[in-house]
């Protein structure tokens, strides 16, 4: 081969190479496209809807996207704390706090981990600071009554969620946290009274119901507790339920029962 022949086959080799490796290679504008981005809120509240694994991978992108966002913050804490990662949630809603220090929401989060956790010692100042911080809202109660009856402050508990119930009448979730700390403290019959007046309620969600399927249970009304299971679980699950209700009624009392996260669906 001459060397004019050599020297076109080189060109035609790394024109060929070139438009190969163009055809392989993004534009920019594709480039751009495929680039990290902060979230619709469309496309956020798609993702709010999925379960823990998804929601905590979705919002740590978005945290990493847009580290001082607080709601991604406390998104991905929430996400985290139902996936049991107790400790890691809690430091994540701190983190807000430290460039958001009055976020309500994180304080709130930062309770609910801590209770998770068994530790809830450690969340009363922030849930009393989202007290101050929000006079009118009846989280704070809610949660400071169940950080409350934790650490066996029992009054203050009581107080806390008379408080939360001035604020928002009738309201399901104030009612079942009182509620479970009756039970726990030996009397289903006042737990069962406030958990029919939860379940009446428009809002009252699948947890309330199955805590009043377990007080009847625990109380030995076995009839009207599987029917409330049947009718909320699916075959497979309302039977594991019933399963372990019987396991408990075989001699455990209601204050050596696992009230507030026996039953599935919680």
């Amino acid at each position: 081969m001459s060397r004019t022949l050599a020297a076109l086959a080189t060109a035609a080799l790394m024109a060929t190479t070139g438009q190969a490796l163009a055809q392989n290679q993004p534009s920019q504008a594709q480039a751009a496209a495929q680039a990290p981005r902060a979230a619709t809120a469309e496309e956020r509240a798609a993702y709010d809807r999925l379960d823990p694994l998804v929601r905590s991978a979705f919002w740590a992108g978005q945290r990493d996207i847009a580290p001082n966002d607080p709601v991604a913050g406390v998104k991905l804490a929430e996400a985290l704390r139902e996936l049991g990662q107790f400790d890691k949630a809690a430091e994540t809603a701190e983190g807000v706090l430290v460039t958001q220090p009055q976020n309500v929401d994180a304080m709130l989060e930062v309770g609910r981990a801590h209770i998770a956790r068994g530790q809830a010692f450690y969340g009363i100042r922030r849930l009393e600071e989202a007290r101050d911080l929000a006079p009118r809202d009846w989280r704070p109660l809610s949660l400071l009554g169940v950080a409350y009856q934790q650490v066996s402050r029992h009054e203050e508990a009581r107080q806390a969620w008379n408080a939360g119930l001035q604020l928002a009448p009738d309201n399901p979730n104030i009612l079942t946290n009182a509620a479970m700390a009756q039970a726990t403290a030996g009397d289903p019959a006042g737990a069962e009274t406030l958990l029919r007046r939860a379940v009446a309620q428009p809002g009252a969600d699948l947890k309330i119901k199955l805590n009043l399927a377990l007080i009847l249970g625990l109380q030995g009304k076995a009839a009207e507790a599987e029917q409330i299971i049947r009718r909320e679980l699916p075959p497979e699950q309302a039977e594991r339920n019933l399963a372990w209700l019987r396991s408990q009624t075989g001699g455990a009392t209601t204050g050596q029962a696992r009230t507030w996260n026996s039953l599935e669906g919680r």
